[in-house]
């Protein structure tokens, strides 16, 4: 029996679901996974064993005791690098792969729900879109702060603030945290920041500004916690530090 060789299109599909699903739930039985076998024409034992292989390259799964197989590719490797290393032009070419092997004629037919208006560029909407299923998958859904776990209440929150950040950044999951609307809205304005520990510092003079017993209830309480760690994507601490150098407590 003739073995075909995977593609560099059917990896990076796969990669794309990589980002998307827990490592630790990824199996053949995946409603994900054989979702996407179907799409590529693929069984899902074998899409299964490809996000393993990719699993293997990823540090924070390392470090977590968390370990990928050992039989993966040189085209595995080469795709889970390249991904790293530019997010912005894999991320939309995996997407527009996705769309193109669903049938859609273009990437604008599988974005656009029927009747949205294209108020942004459609790189864009693909790239924001594709951040937060990354960010909030590897955080498990919920709040890394909180633990609240209501997704229509989460935001995949940029570290490094979007408008501050180049193409690769702006799409790169390490650049991202899961907070709930709250904690998203005072992080992006400084009232509070995260340590290169993984730790929460509260502004003294967040009080200021904000009634003394709301602030005891929401913010002094989580004051020298650690977050929630994710499973994949640990925060990258060149951008802590760009949001503790220019983004905290910058209203003074």
């Amino acid at each position: 029996m003739t073995v075909r060789n995977w593609t560099r299109e059917e990896e990076i599909i796969v990669f794309n679901l990589y980002c998307k699903i827990p490592f630790k739930s990824s199996s053949k039985n995946h409603p994900k996974v054989i979702e996407i076998a179907n799409l590529i024409g693929r069984t899902p034992s074998a899409v299964n064993m490809k996000i393993g292989n990719f699993g293997s390259f990823d540090d924070n799964l390392k470090a977590q005791g968390i370990v990928g197989l050992s039989n993966a590719s040189k085209l595995d490797k080469e795709i889970f690098f390249e991904f790293n290393n530019n997010w912005d032009k894999l991320t939309y070419e995996s997407e527009k792969l996705v769309a193109k092997y669903k049938g859609y004629k273009n990437i604008e037919e599988y974005v656009l729900p029927i009747g949205a208006e294209k108020e942004m560029s459609i790189k864009q909407r693909v790239n924001q879109q594709f951040f937060r299923q990354a960010v909030l998958t590897s955080y498990g859904g919920a709040c890394c702060i909180t633990g609240l776990a209501n997704k229509e209440l989460l935001v995949a929150s940029h570290i490094k603030p979007w408008k501050d950040s180049n193409a690769c950044e702006k799409t790169d999951p390490k650049n991202g945290l899961c907070l709930n609307s709250l904690h998203d809205k005072a992080f992006d304005r400084g009232f509070i920041t995260i340590s290169d520990k993984y730790e929460i510092i509260v502004s003294d003079d967040i009080r200021d500004i904000c009634n003394g017993e709301s602030v005891d209830r929401f913010f002094n309480v989580i004051k020298g916690c650690k977050i929630s760690m994710p499973e994949k994507f640990l925060p990258q601490k060149e951008y802590l530090q760009y949001h503790n150098d220019c983004i905290y407590e910058n209203w003074k």
